[in-house]
């Protein structure tokens, strides 16, 4: 990653090579690998600091480079962080078109049953979810929980699938299939660092499926020890205040606030803005 940064990278001002320039025909054309990793962490660091014109830009420069080089697994982890990108910024046009080009891909390498396929089944999941698309969602979730228990996926993957898959579900009105996947994704995260994070998540998605199922008045306290959890998790000393820990921070407020934990959303909401102020 760029420590300087404040500083442009190539995707901020030069155009991605000819895209008209093919290969002779009958030639195979050499791969040219774009650097995942690299891309991975300015984009982390674009997040960080909430500039989404800069992570956008910053995707779209090296999908081309992707498509340049011929690397299709690059431009597939590209499009993947597409979908991501374009669910937060609630493009829905552009979400699907990326989620579209991420599946072809998954089909044209071959990656079925893989864990990166895994990996693209659940982000596209996760934007026709955000999207009230959720009968497609959940068939994909299905084919995501296949090709990661069949490949020893590491926990925190695993978490992420059960929490977005029960949340689907939530959303479908299927709560006794919910309700099992959220107890799974708190067992596996307690095998990953900072893992607390996504069980504070989880917390408040029981607490919300919960009160939508019965109604408050018949699971009050219930609903109220899992908010009291999720803020016991969020207060926890081991948890590195990073980025991420801001960004969760900020997604976990408003479920404070509306279960009129009002000073503990605000504690919440400035601890983040401290951490973005501060990167």
């Amino acid at each position: 990653m760029n420590d300087n940064k404040g500083f442009l990278g190539p995707e901020d001002y030069a155009e991605p090579r000819c895209l008209l320039c093919d290969e002779p025909y009958g030639v195979t054309p050499e791969v040219k690998a774009v650097p995942q990793q690299r891309i991975i962490e300015k984009m982390n660091d674009y997040m960080s600091r909430r500039d989404y014109a800069g992570a956008e830009r910053h995707l779209l420069y090296w999908l081309e480079e992707a498509k340049l080089g011929h690397d299709k697994g690059g431009e597939l982890m590209i499009r993947n962080e597409l979908v991501g990108h374009f669910r937060k910024t609630s493009e829905k046009e552009k979400a699907f078109e990326s989620a579209k080009e991420a599946l072809r891909l998954v089909d044209e390498l071959d990656f079925d049953g893989t864990v990166s396929s895994g990996t693209t089944y659940i982000n596209v999941a996760t934007a026709y979810n955000a999207f009230g698309e959720n009968e497609k969602s959940i068939e994909l979730f299905k084919k995501a929980l296949n090709a990661y228990e069949n490949n020893n996926t590491s926990p925190e993957l695993l978490g992420g699938l059960y929490n977005n898959m029960a949340l689907t579900y939530v959303a479908l009105g299927e709560y006794q299939n919910a309700y099992p996947l959220y107890e799974k994704a708190l067992k596996v995260m307690e095998k990953v660092e900072g893992g607390v994070l996504e069980q504070a998540i989880t917390y408040l998605n029981i607490a919300d499926a919960l009160e939508a199922e019965n109604g408050i008045e018949k699971v009050e306290n219930k609903v109220f020890d899992l908010v009291d959890r999720a803020y016991d998790c969020l207060n926890d000393k081991n948890v590195k205040r990073d980025g991420y820990y801001a960004f969760v921070c900020e997604k976990c407020a408003p479920s404070f606030s509306y279960y009129g934990y009002f000073a503990a959303a605000k504690e919440l909401n400035e601890r983040a803005e401290s951490i973005y102020e501060r990167d």
